[in-house]
């Protein structure tokens, strides 16, 4: 029997949109795993660029590798849910493929997932933060003076500290497809997954902070996220319903601080940028949960007059 044969299977689910100038590398760092069980799922979410014609040519060069062109844009959250359906591995990256794995990035994140309980659902880690052409710009944790890392991660039972702030590097991620399938999947009704994945996974399933960097993440100037807050942006009108399941989950008094501690940095974010729809409904949200000081009540008469 073969290593391969007695090691779990990982699934890498690569999603790409437009990613063709980023895609070789990307590629070229699933081909470097040293991991041996691998199931490989390229996934193409209607791009207008040349990134089909990579994808193509890796998928003919590794036939053991599954292709899915999607015609019309779906965005990443039903893209993942397409893929995922024709996959079978025990624990799952969603790879974006203007990011890079680093070539002991599966072995290292499994070899730790299989010494944790049954109910730890997703393993995370530290990630090079790297510029378009591809130059390290710093540690998504860093060390202080104290050796302490910033921010903070945590492991465990996580969903008050996941409601509080935001501590985990998305592209790190090894999920466990037990987890992912108790959810559902991601919520396709979103413009982006991360943030809800962590309040749904976090609430039924323990995180794992593993403290090795094991990926390179792109940073983009003109992404979607470096845009956010505006008027209509998607993603804010995402949050704030992630925010909705979030208060439904929440049980301890604990809890509901974190809660309100997110909603009033929401607040203060969408109110800063102008987009008043979004702030008037994370105003009403804390106000709803009985935590609105005497300055959130000021921004809510504010944000009313001004409505």
């Amino acid at each position: 029997m073969s290593a391969a044969a007695v090691l779990p299977l990982v699934t890498i689910v690569a999603l790409c949109h437009n990613h063709a100038r980023f895609l070789r590398p990307a590629l070229d760092s699933i081909q470097a795993q040293t991991y041996p069980n691998l199931e490989v799922i390229l996934v193409d979410d209607a791009s207008t660029d040349e990134s089909v014609v990579v994808l193509r040519e890796y998928a003919a060069a590794h036939p053991e590798w599954q292709i899915l062109l999607i015609k019309q844009n779906v965005g990443n959250c039903a893209a993942f849910n397409l893929a995922l359906a024709h996959t079978h591995g025990q624990y799952i990256i969603d790879f974006a493929t203007d990011d890079v794995l680093l070539p002991e990035r599966v072995v290292r994140q499994v070899a730790v997932f299989e010494q944790l309980p049954a109910d730890y659902g997703m393993v995370y880690s530290n990630v090079k933060l790297i510029d378009e052409a591809g130059q390290f710009q710093r540690l998504f944790y860093t060390r202080t003076a104290v050796n302490e890392l910033q921010p903070t991660p945590a492991s465990g039972w996580v969903f008050e500290q996941v409601l509080r702030r935001f501590f985990i590097s998305a592209p790190s991620m090894m999920m466990r497809r037990a987890t992912l399938e108790a959810l559902g999947g991601y919520d396709e009704t979103l413009a982006y997954e991360d943030f809800d994945f962590w309040v749904r996974a976090s609430r039924s399933w323990q995180f794992h902070y593993q403290d090795e960097v094991l990926t390179k993440k792109r940073l983009h100037p003109r992404s979607k996220s470096a845009q956010s807050y505006r008027p209509h942006d998607p993603l804010v009108t995402s949050t704030v319903h992630i925010c909705r399941k979030a208060a439904a989950l929440c049980r301890t008094p604990a809890e509901w601080d974190a809660l309100a501690v997110r909603l009033r940095w929401e607040l203060r974010q969408a109110a800063r940028w102008g987009n008043l729809s979004a702030a008037q409904q994370f105003y009403a949200l804390l106000h709803g949960i009985g935590h609105a000081s005497w300055l959130d009540r000021s921004i809510g008469l504010y944000l009313k007059l001004r409505g």
